[in-house]
């Protein structure tokens, strides 16, 4: 979910971005966004990633299941863009055609992506359930039934 909807509330053809960045970041990690799997202790793959991405070490991102299936530039490239699809402000995420762009042709330069904006995954249990909280910021309710 992108910050700008999670902070505000607003939703927009850029948290698609963010949510194209983080699959595209789930993708080439085989981890989701809120995995306890990581190698390294961070909240979740977007947090370790820009960790790699700015010590140099993008290719340990990388899947070890997906190694020799892609060539490793084109893997680090789909890591830089989907940094770039992360970013906190929607103004610094790319338009989805300049995302194709990235994506069809490698010769295109990308810019450098600044620090990614994500959240802590902590409101989850040890069963993995979410916990049960009654919040309402704009005044609605959703009912959620359960079976016995």
């Amino acid at each position: 979910m992108s910050p700008e909807y999670v902070l505000k509330g607003v939703f927009s053809v850029k948290s698609d971005v963010y949510s194209f960045g983080v699959l595209l970041l789930e993708t080439v990690s085989g981890s989701k966004i809120s995995s306890v799997h990581l190698k390294a202790d961070f909240s979740s793959i977007i947090a370790y990633a820009w960790s790699l991405w700015k010590d140099g070490n993008t290719k340990d991102f990388v899947d070890s299941s997906i190694v020799g299936s892609f060539s490793l530039n084109e893997t680090l490239r789909c890591i830089h863009i989907g940094l770039l699809c992360v970013q906190g402000s929607p103004n610094a995420r790319p338009l989805v055609s300049s995302i194709v762009s990235f994506l069809e042709n490698g010769d295109i330069s990308l810019p450098t992506p600044k620090e990614p904006m994500y959240f802590a995954e902590d409101n989850y249990g040890t069963d993995g359930a979410a916990e049960n909280t009654v919040k309402s910021a704009n005044n609605m309710s959703i009912t959620v039934l359960e079976g016995r």
